[in-house]
């Protein structure tokens, strides 16, 4: 599923006009940041980035469409976790998972729980990436 699928019949309820969907990103690797951000704004949406889930969560929420992409992987967290905490209080955030060395079975439990996509082996440059943001 696309960035843009996720973002098409939220615009109509959050924007007054002209604003553009937020992306936020999560991971603690500055460089998949750094690029991920780059991709993002080529796009043509916002990018917010934070190299901590409690940064993240001390960011209150946007009054545009927004999407969340997390790494699995993240340091002291467990991201299954983060995720059903997200459908609970910001449950109109979907969640596109990313993980250098994501396994089976964490795919099938964030695809389970309402991950809009899981991307494995993450490289922001490749093609594949970036046609599931279009």
């Amino acid at each position: 599923m696309s960035l843009a699928h996720v973002f098409g019949q939220e615009l109509s309820f959050h924007c007054v006009s002209k604003c553009s969907p937020i992306v936020f990103v999560v991971d603690d690797d500055i460089s998949v940041r750094e690029s991920l951000d780059q991709l993002i704004r080529a796009e043509g949406w916002q990018a917010e980035t934070f190299e901590s889930v409690q940064k993240f969560l001390a960011r209150p929420r946007p009054l545009v469409a927004s999407c969340l992409i997390l790494d699995v992987s993240l340091p002291g967290l467990n991201a299954l976790d983060l995720q059903k905490r997200i459908a609970v209080e910001r449950s109109e955030v979907p969640i596109i998972f990313i993980s250098g060395r994501g396994d089976i079975r964490t795919t099938v439990e964030a695809m389970k729980a309402g991950a809009v996509d899981f991307l494995g082996s993450v490289n922001p440059r490749e093609p594949r990436t970036k046609s599931r943001c279009r």
